[in-house]
Parts: C-alpha cells; sequence; structure tokens
C-alpha cells in the first residue's frame, strides 16, 4: 500500500531539523537487477558543496561527492528490494518497501523523512514526499548519490559474472544493445521476470 500526496512548498522549519533523513531510490525502470534505495542524514555542522540530483552529475563528481557524503553524513544507509521481489510484488511496491528497509536501518529515528517523488511508504515515520526533492533538499540529493554510485557499482560487478549484456555499460536499463542481448541469449537470473520485454525474450 502507498499513500499518494500533494506536492508542498519547501518548509523553511526543515532546515532546523538536525535528524532529517532524505530518502531516494535507482533502478526503477531498468530490466535488471535490485532497486536500491538509501536514507542520508547530513550533517548541518559539515556542509557539502556541490549536492545534486545524481542523474545530473557526472561519473566523476558522484563518485567524489558519494566518498564525501559517507564520511560527513551523520547516517547513511542502504535499503533494497530484490529481483524475486519485484516479480513478486511489482515495482512500485518493491520500491517502497527498499524505502521502508533503508529507513528502518538507520541507528537513529529520523525527526522527519523526506522522500523523493509524491509517494510514501505505508509506515509509521512523520514524512513527506517532494516531487523533484533530489534537486531541492540537500539530504535527498546526498541518498540520491549514494544510492547511485552503490547499484552502478553491483551492475559492474553483474557484468563479470552475466558477460555478454552489458551491465556495466547500461546498468539493466533497456538500451537497444541490451535488447540485442536478451534477444540473442535469453534472460539471466538477475532479469526481471515480469518486465515485459524480459517476458518476450523468453525462448
Amino acid at each position: 500500500m502507498t499513500t499518494r500526496t500533494r506536492q508542498p512548498q519547501l518548509n523553511p522549519q526543515w532546515q532546523k531539523i538536525r535528524l532529517l533523513a532524505g530518502v531516494d531510490e535507482v533502478g526503477r525502470g531498468p530490466l535488471a537487477g535490485d532497486v536500491v534505495t538509501a536514507a542520508v542524514i547530513l550533517d548541518p555542522a559539515r556542509p557539502i558543496a556541490g549536492l545534486a540530483d545524481s542523474k545530473k552529475l557526472s561519473e566523476k563528481r558522484r563518485q567524489s561527492l558519494y566518498h564525501e557524503i559517507r564520511e560527513k553524513a551523520l547516517h547513511w544507509t542502504l535499503g533494497r528490494a530484490s529481483v524475486d521481489e519485484i516479480d513478486e510484488i511489482n515495482i512500485l511496491q518493491a520500491t517502497m518497501l527498499a524505502m521502508v528497509r533503508a529507513v528502518d536501518a538507520l541507528p537513529l529515528t529520523p525527526e522527519l523523512v523526506l522522500v523523493d517523488g509524491n509517494r510514501l511508504p505505508k509506515w509509521d515515520y512523520a514524512a513527506q514526499a517532494v516531487v523533484g526533492g533530489d534537486g531541492r533538499i540537500a539530504a535527498i540529493s546526498a541518498a540520491s548519490i549514494i544510492a547511485k554510485v552503490s547499484r552502478d557499482a553491483e551492475l559492474v560487478e553483474l557484468d563479470t559474472l552475466y558477460p555478454g549484456y552489458g551491465f556495466a555499460a547500461h546498468k539493466g536499463y533497456g538500451t537497444a544493445r541490451h535488447l540485442a542481448a536478451l534477444r540473442e541469449l535469453g534472460p539471466c537470473p538477475v532479469h526481471r521476470q515480469s518486465f515485459r520485454p524480459v517476458k518476450e525474450s523468453v525462448r
């Protein structure tokens, strides 16, 4: 179950909250691999310059910020839902589950959780969804960077386990190269069997 929320104005009071967790996901669209989320509580005493939507940063800049976030944040955690879970409960619900797991893993209960997008998991945390939050809220930007760099590294590893699909290049997304490999090789164990291009590739 999810709750759809209305887009809020950015609340200046949020800046006064010390234990504010930002949450974002990476990997809803790909045909392969887990969906990965991150929760980050930044340290107001150790600001990080240049935080932005991870998709708008160069790979080199993402990597630099990834290490800086890990060093300076009060807390950061990862959550995930597996390929099997995605196929069983659908990608939206799997994403919500991964978000719950990321926030539950924080060592301290956040005073407020800000989630990128327009939906919230069904949970007991004080929370607000923020459309475009990965480019508007520093903690969400940090979460988007942690999640993307982490998931990208996992897909590079999967490329060595399942060569021929090009996971290191396209990170599981349905590029022309990936679709051609699916037609030639068929799906491998990390493909999402419930996604149409994967279904259609089964011989």
